[in-house]
Order: C-alpha cells, then sequence, then structure tokens
C-alpha cells in the first residue's frame, strides 16, 4: 500500500496542477468549442463580399518586349485595377499593360474602385487610410505592405485591405473574425505570431496538462477502496 503521506503529497500535486492549469484548459475548451460552431467563411468575411468578381478582359495589349523592364522576366500577371490592365512582372513591378509605363503604387481612388468590385455595393464606405507598417498583433500582419485601410460604416468595425504595390484585394476583417483571431491565440498559445503549434509554452503546457491527469489516475489508485480489497485478497 502507498503511505498515507505520499497519498496526500500526490494529492497535493493533483491539486496544485489543476488550479494552475485549469484556466488554460478551460480556454482551449471554449475556443474548441467556438471554432466547432462556427461558419469559417462566414469568420473569413465572405458574406460581406460578391459571390464571384466580375473578370475584366482587355484587347490591344502591348508584348513583353516592349517593356522598359531591365531584369529578365520571370513571372508575369495580367492584373486589372480600377478598369484598366496592368501586367505584375517578377512579383515586384507594375507596369500599364498599353503603354508599358511603369506604375508607382495605387492611389486611393484607385484602391477604393478595387474593393467596390469584391465588396457587396450596398456596404457605405467610410476612412481610408494607408498603413506601412504593422506589429505582430494587428489583424493585416503578415501580408502585403504598403496597403489602404478601407473602412465600412457597419456595427461590426468592417475593413476591407487593398495592397498599394499591385493593387490586389487582400482580406476582409471584422469583430467576429477578431474573436475567432483571439481565441485561435488562447488555443495555440503562441502570444506572437498565433500560428506556431511548436512554441514552448504549449509544449510545456501540454506535458503538464499529461503529468495532471496521470497524477489523478495515480491519485484514484491510492485512494480507491476496491483496489484496497483487491490487494488484500491477493496478500
Amino acid at each position: 500500500m502507498v503511505k498515507r503521506k505520499t497519498a496526500l503529497r500526490i494529492r497535493k500535486a493533483h491539486r496544485y496542477l489543476g488550479i494552475f492549469l485549469g484556466i488554460q484548459f478551460l480556454m482551449w475548451t471554449i475556443s474548441g468549442m467556438y471554432f466547432s460552431w462556427t461558419d469559417i467563411d462566414e469568420i473569413h468575411g465572405d458574406h460581406y463580399k460578391k459571390v464571384v468578381p466580375e473578370q475584366a478582359s482587355f484587347s490591344n495589349l502591348i508584348g513583353s518586349s516592349q517593356i522598359a523592364i531591365q531584369e529578365p522576366i520571370k513571372t508575369l500577371e495580367l492584373l486589372e485595377i480600377a478598369g484598366q490592365p496592368y501586367y505584375w512582372i517578377n512579383k515586384t513591378k507594375l507596369f500599364n499593360a498599353r503603354t508599358g509605363v511603369i506604375k508607382e503604387g495605387l492611389t486611393e481612388q484607385e484602391a477604393l474602385k478595387v474593393a467596390d468590385r469584391f465588396m457587396l455595393s450596398d456596404l457605405e464606405r467610410g476612412q481610408i487610410q494607408k498603413i506601412d507598417a504593422v506589429g505582430k498583433h494587428h489583424e493585416y500582419r503578415g501580408r502585403p505592405l504598403p496597403a489602404y485601410e478601407i473602412s465600412y460604416k457597419t456595427d461590426k468595425n468592417l475593413k476591407a485591405y487593398v495592397a498599394v504595390n499591385n493593387g490586389r484585394f487582400q482580406t476582409v476583417r471584422y469583430r467576429d473574425w477578431r474573436w475567432f483571431d483571439f481565441l485561435w491565440m488562447t488555443h495555440t498559445m503562441d502570444y506572437q505570431g498565433r500560428d506556431n503549434f511548436n512554441n514552448i509554452i504549449l509544449r510545456a503546457f501540454s506535458l503538464l496538462g499529461l503529468i495532471t491527469v496521470g497524477s489523478g489516475f495515480l491519485l484514484w489508485y491510492t485512494s480507491s477502496p476496491t483496489i484496497r480489497k483487491i490487494k488484500k485478497k491477493l496478500n
């Protein structure tokens, strides 16, 4: 039989581990329930966007040999910006696909037209601002900068983002997404970038959680009357 003093130590360790880990276990449970009960397409803000943005088509475009670019062309993509065709070359430079003139970023009005192409037409626009840098916790982290942040007059603080360099519509952010992002952070325990499942904090809490469960089983084993009866019979 396990000595009473040892059993008390196991009970005490189990109790304090439970207190220490309880809040995180609760957050894992709450966030997991939230993820399983929400529509990820709605979290992405798809219900604020047009189902299929109208695909533009162009004619009378110049060839790549007519573009004044020094380095060899590795990639070339035809883009539509505010109704005009542009070549996005080597993922770094933007050229007018009819004149060959290089374009140095979007204007605010062009960014608004790009957003209008993707966002629902009944949304009322608010403020627009250019952002050149964001922090690790910003909702636009990990995407091309600079960018235009376009706000809409809704009760969910809706915002759309358009990249300045190539005019691409980037993403939509609103209140529900921000709640999802916060809960995702508590779930992964990556309080910097959100998406690193291999961080030390998560590993430590997972190991401590396993120890807590193990101590609970050990506590049951040392204090169970049934186990005591079985041991007496065997002895």
